[in-house]
């Protein structure tokens, strides 16, 4: 019985440990200023995406949380999600364009996307994005991203800013195709749709995607044509005279010619790494209520990460749990949220 009982109390005293050190996990992760979605069974499994946040107004603290639940739950991309925080609160707060925390998950990232505005990162954040960028691994850039930085002349890391002239266009122009240029459509009256560009039907980023099915609120960006490189078109932005996918289109010169909204490029590190880039101009929270899109965004995933033999018919971009989005405005984010509220 002497030894039943030494027994029983080690196999209790392991549960305790157990539970303890169970509790002890979840309040690390609770504390952590980013959110991890671990890749179930799929074509992405044992494939790292980090995604990394951080605008004032499109809303890019809910969207990519959403996009990264797709593509590990859908996929199974194991997903790392990253914010602007408030480091003193925790709190996810998009107008502090000095601090993304958790950069250093790019060390073992497959693929990182982006849709950052505007940042003035101090250069112990900045250097893991710069080394990411000179790896030759793949890119994708959202909406903002072509305007990702705004680091003042001097600085170790300037020459990413979007108005470089010492790298002209900094980030956006030389390695995601372009800068910030103009809203080509009027911003918040008229609302972009989606057509393939001519030629591009059987690209495998637009596998399962025909004309309309892309749409969104955000209005067109103005681009400079042609696009620098080896750029290619993919989707071209038709302006709407509306807010609702069945506007009808705007006559004259807004259309003609037709701003890419989507494309493809590479981009050669100064190592002389080749890196795979496709960059949308369309990507708000709201965006990503379109299905259209949030399959342009998966698909595009794959082919960034060389996987478009294993782009299916028909991607898989259901909607994981609950997505509200905000409308895009500045100051309209959601106030006193934190990274592990976006938690599965």
């Amino acid at each position: 019985m002497k030894g039943f009982a030494v027994q029983q109390f080690a196999l209790h005293s392991l549960i305790i440990l157990t539970i303890a050190g169970g509790l002890a996990s979840a309040s690390l992760a609770a504390d952590q200023p980013w959110v991890v979605y671990e890749g179930s069974e799929g074509p992405g499994k044992g494939k790292h995406i980090v995604l990394v946040s951080g605008d004032e107004e499109y809303r890019s603290e809910e969207a990519l949380p959403q996009l990264g639940k797709i593509l590990a739950v859908r996929h199974g991309f194991t997903c790392t999600v990253l914010f602007a925080v408030d480091p003193e609160s925790g709190e996810i707060d998009p107008n502090r364009n000095d601090n993304i925390p958790g950069l250093e998950a790019l060390k073992t990232a497959d693929l990182m996307i982006i849709a950052t505005r505007f940042r003035n990162l101090p250069p112990e954040q900045m250097r893991h994005l710069v080394e990411y960028f000179e790896s030759g691994r793949p890119i994708i850039g959202m909406r903002t991203a072509t305007h990702a930085f705004n680091i003042p002349a001097g600085e170790e890391y300037s020459k990413y800013s979007w108005q470089s002239k010492e790298w002209d266009g900094g980030f956006g122009r030389q390695v995601l195709g372009e800068t910030w240029i103009s809203h080509h459509g009027r911003h918040g009256q008229q609302s972009t749709r989606g057509l393939i560009a001519e030629g591009m039907e059987d690209h495998p980023i637009l596998r399962g995607i025909d004309d309309g099915d892309i749409w969104g609120p955000t209005d067109v960006y103005g681009v400079r044509l042609p696009l620098p490189g080896d750029s290619q078109p993919l989707v071209m932005g038709q302006v709407l005279d509306g807010m609702t996918p069945d506007s009808e289109p705007v006559e004259g010169k807004q259309n003609d010619p037709m701003m890419p909204v989507a494309w493809t490029k590479t981009y050669k590190s100064e190592s002389g790494q080749t890196a795979r880039v496709f960059t949308t101009t369309m990507g708000s929270s709201t965006d990503l209520e379109s299905e259209g899109v949030r399959r342009l965004l998966v698909n595009a995933a794959y082919w960034a990460l060389g996987l478009e033999e294993k782009i299916p018919k028909k991607t898989s971009v259901e909607i994981v749990g609950e997505y509200d989005p905000s409308p895009f405005k500045f100051n309209g984010f959601k106030t006193g949220v934190k990274p592990q509220d976006h938690a599965l």
